[in-house]
């Protein structure tokens, strides 16, 4: 395992676009991101072309391989954190660096679409990555303590932790406004009890299966699998994407699946539902309504790295290294 340095007070990080453009955000909400993490201690800084946008509010192929190459390269950064995600991260799996990538391991951050790239650096260098918040999620205001206190636990320190559930949860557009928030009490939910240890892979369900058939794919057998989607999921092609993932995984020594938003209609019902379709699933712990994903808050976890399930008590403890 290539583990990156823990992230310390003074540490560089750089803002990087390798999916949707910085140019989406506001400015008021990059203000606030850039001086929410520097209040953590951290100096920011950010990709010379994290602000470029095309027609798919993005930027070529080249830019973003090379913002990526230079934090990666530049020995100041320390850590390298996604501004956001988008559709289409994979475009640059194949022009990667990896072996510059495995011999200037750092720490590297992000959800949702960057499924892809920090799965892929994991499959091809062995080192860790992390599935967790973006630089815009530094921006939202209320209710963001529980967020960065996991952020901060991973990424920083040294000794193993449990996640725990937070106290509430929310659906909201909280970037649209900031002020009139909705929230409700968190429940982690238990489909199947059992115990388990074992590596961690996943994400981002949907974007985890674009890899399937290519050698950014790791090998999950004996892992424990962590996914979640957003609003645009179905329940149906929720268990299509789940059959899938399961075919190719093999066997698998647990499963946690992140809450899903409510506009994707994949309520309780649906899940056990589509769960109860596989005898794998019957037989190792399994959690579903958990905080990672695209509801707020979202715990931060290392791709690669070890966890321990314990679903009896809705308990996961991460290795940290």
């Amino acid at each position: 395992m290539n583990v990156p340095a823990k992230l310390q007070l003074g540490d560089e990080i750089r803002i990087v676009a390798p999916s949707r453009s910085g140019a989406i955000l506001s400015e008021e909400g990059v203000k606030s991101a850039t001086e929410r993490l520097e209040s953590l201690g951290y100096k920011v800084t950010f990709g010379k072309y994290a602000f470029e946008s095309d027609l798919h509010h993005s930027a070529s192929i080249e830019h973003r391989v090379g913002d990526l190459h230079e934090a990666f390269r530049d020995p100041a950064v320390k850590g390298v954190l996604t501004v956001i995600g988008g559709f289409n991260s994979n475009e640059l799996l194949p022009y990667l660096d990896y072996d510059l990538i495995g011999k200037n391991p750092k720490v590297f951050c992000g959800y949702s679409d960057i499924t892809a790239i920090a799965t892929a650096i994991t499959a091809k260098t062995g080192m860790v990555t992390y599935s967790g918040p973006h630089f815009s999620s530094f921006s939202m205001d209320i209710d963001r303590e529980w967020q960065t206190e996991f952020f901060k636990k991973c990424l920083m320190q040294k000794e193993r932790f449990a996640l725990t559930p937070s106290e509430q949860w929310s659906d909201d557009s909280w970037y649209l406004d900031q002020e009139n928030r909705s929230f409700e009490p968190t429940e982690w939910k238990v489909y199947n009890e059992g115990l388990a240890r074992g590596r961690v892979f996943g994400a981002n369900l949907c974007t985890l299966n674009l890899l399937q058939g290519t050698e950014y794919m790791p090998d999950l057998r004996d892992s424990i699998v962590f996914i979640e989607d957003d609003e645009m999921t179905i329940p149906e092609t929720f268990a299509r994407d789940l059959t899938s993932l399961l075919q190719v995984a093999g066997d698998i020594r647990g499963l946690v699946i992140g809450r899903f938003q409510r506009e994707s209609k994949v309520s309780e019902e649906h899940i056990r539902y589509v769960l109860g379709k596989h005898p794998m699933l019957q037989h190792i712990p399994v959690l579903y309504d958990v905080d990672f994903g695209h509801t707020q808050p979202m715990f931060t976890f290392p791709i690669g790295g070890e966890a321990v399930l314990d679903s009896k008590d809705c308990t996961i403890e991460l290795n940290v290294f």
